[in-house]
């Protein structure tokens, strides 16, 4: 993707969202929010996406922000971060009642966009923002947000920096677009305080045209054990790349789900080795509700379309903490349940998120444009 279609896509996508996400429902204030990690298989799920849709709904968080909320890092059902548009960055430590600005303060930061949070507790955490070049930039927290340090800055002209995943608080990459043939990942194994670039022998060539989308902070996901998972667009089809040793090395699969200028795989999540959805779609259509999700039940080595979709194209997913085989996407036009592993997919909101990340003890929290914060209710 060239420099300047990539930045247009950029400015594309935000237009497109905000239009659409404009249109998609009004919140109503309350309290509460929830978080992310991978989840048991213990409980049973219900029915039938349909009987699961028609107990979900999202509880709203007023956060007091009109900043657009694209990277989320729930921590626990009471601790949880989101960051987004204006260099903003909040946190809350009581399930949402309240939330405090903990933006990066003297840093020229101002007018970044951080896609991506990854957090630890209620005082640690990471935060990338993305765009080309030096707008690609990696911040460390320890003390909550009250003081920020910048860790890494992009210095390759055509780097674009998408996402980031943790295998543990320690250990983690950051993703960017392929430079010179192939994806580019830099590494951390001290928290984030300092970055070094991946060998490029172990990754895939990349398709001509293709890229990931900064939509939700999960075009890079980690999963059980030192897995870790890559999904891409631009290319036609929707393309995902898996490691089994943190990044070091990678195989590829073609996905089910069309890739194009502004199309393919947004987002994955895995329930533990074997059990993956994807999402994704077209962001310039947002209600096209057409092969825009795909599940695997081998790891990754085939992936099948969905029998029914979400309802429109969808940048962010995760799997409900105790419901094995349910699972949540979210994009502009709302919000949809699966219950059987990605299989069906229903619908229970219209409301419009960009993100949503479940947490261990069961939190599910989603957020989006105009400072939108949701806490699953089911």
């Amino acid at each position: 993707m060239t420099t300047l279609s990539r930045t247009l896509s950029v400015t594309a996508a935000t237009a497109a969202l905000v239009a659409g996400a404009a249109a998609a429902s009004t919140a109503s204030p309350a309290v509460s929010p929830t978080a992310r990690p991978a989840v048991s298989s213990a409980a049973s799920a219900p029915s039938s996406p349909s009987t699961a849709a028609d107990t979900y709904s999202w509880s709203h968080s007023a956060t007091g922000s009109e900043a657009r909320f694209r990277g989320l890092a729930p921590v626990s059902k009471d601790v949880a971060w989101v960051s987004g548009t204006a260099g903003t960055v909040l946190r809350t430590t009581d399930g949402g009642s309240t939330w405090t600005d903990v933006s990066p303060v003297g840093l020229g930061t101002d007018e970044l966009q951080f896609r991506d949070i990854e957090a630890f507790d209620a005082r640690r955490a990471v935060i990338l923002s993305i765009g080309e070049g030096t707008d690609s930039r990696i911040l460390v927290t320890n003390d909550g947000g009250a003081t920020w340090t910048e860790t890494f800055r992009n210095r390759t002209p055509s780097a674009f920096y998408d996402c980031m995943a943790f295998t543990s608080p320690r250990d983690g990459v950051a993703m960017s677009d392929p430079v010179d043939g192939k994806f580019r990942l830099v590494k951390t194994t001290d928290g984030g305080r300092t970055w070094s670039q991946v060998s490029r022998t172990g990754m895939p060539d990349a398709k001509p045209g293709e890229f990931a989308f900064a939509a939700s902070g999960t075009c890079l996901q980690e999963g059980a054990g030192q897995r870790m998972y890559l999904v891409s667009g631009g290319a036609d089809p929707g393309r995902v790349f898996s490691s089994k040793d943190a990044g070091r090395t990678w195989t590829v699969a073609d996905s089910p789900i069309p890739g194009g200028a502004a199309a393919g795989i947004f987002s994955i999540a895995y329930r533990g080795p074997r059990l993956g959805i994807i999402v994704g779609g077209d962001y310039l259509k947002p209600d096209e509700a057409a092969d825009n999700a795909a599940f695997t039940r081998d790891g990754g080595k085939t992936w099948q379309k969905a029998r029914s979709n979400p309802s429109g194209y969808r940048s962010g997913s995760d799997w409900v903490p105790g419901a094995y085989g349910t699972a949540l996407a979210v994009g502009p036009s709302g919000s949809d349940v699966t219950t059987d592993g990605g299989r069906t997919w229903a619908p229970f909101d219209a409301g419009s998120f960009d993100s949503v990340e479940c947490t261990d003890d069961g939190a599910c929290w989603a957020s989006g444009e105009l400072g939108r914060v949701g806490i699953l209710q089911h």
